[in-house]
C-alpha cells in the first residue's frame, strides 16, 4: 500500500473511532456502487449518516474540511440515493451528510474534526 492510501486508511480508522465515541453505529466502510464510493455509512439514532473522510498531513495545504465543495456534496447525495435504493429506502430520521477532517502533524496526536450536516 502506498503512503497516500495508508494515510487515508489511517484517517478513516480515526473517523470510525470518533463516530463510535459519538454513539453512532458504523454500517459500512468503503461502500461502492457504479457511481463511486462512500467512505463511511453509519446510523445516528434513527438517521442514516453518509460520512466523507478527508485526511491531510499538517502543512501549507488547505484544511481537509475545505475539500468538500458543492460538486463533491452533490456526488455524496447521489451515492446516498444509491445506498437507500439497495437498503430499503430512507430511515425515519432521514439522511445526513457529515464530514470528518483529520490533520496528521509531524509529531503529536492527530486532530480529528467531525462536522454534521454539511449538505
Amino acid at each position: 500500500m502506498d503512503a497516500r492510501r495508508a494515510l487515508g486508511r489511517y484517517g478513516e480508522d480515526l473517523a470510525v473511532r470518533r463516530l463510535a465515541e459519538a454513539g453512532m453505529t458504523v454500517l459500512a466502510r468503503n461502500w461502492r456502487c457504479r457511481d463511486g464510493e462512500l467512505d463511511i455509512v453509519a446510523r445516528d439514532a434513527d438517521a442514516l449518516v453518509v460520512c466523507e473522510v478527508k485526511t491531510r498531513r499538517a502543512g501549507p495545504y488547505e484544511h481537509p474540511l475545505a475539500a468538500v465543495r458543492p460538486g463533491k456534496a452533490g456526488r455524496l447525495r447521489l451515492l446516498a440515493e444509491c445506498w437507500l435504493e439497495r437498503h430499503g429506502g430512507p430511515p425515519p430520521g432521514g439522511v445526513r451528510i457529515d464530514v470528518v477532517g483529520v490533520v496528521v502533524p509531524d509529531r503529536g496526536a492527530p486532530v480529528v474534526e467531525h462536522i454534521k450536516g454539511v449538505a
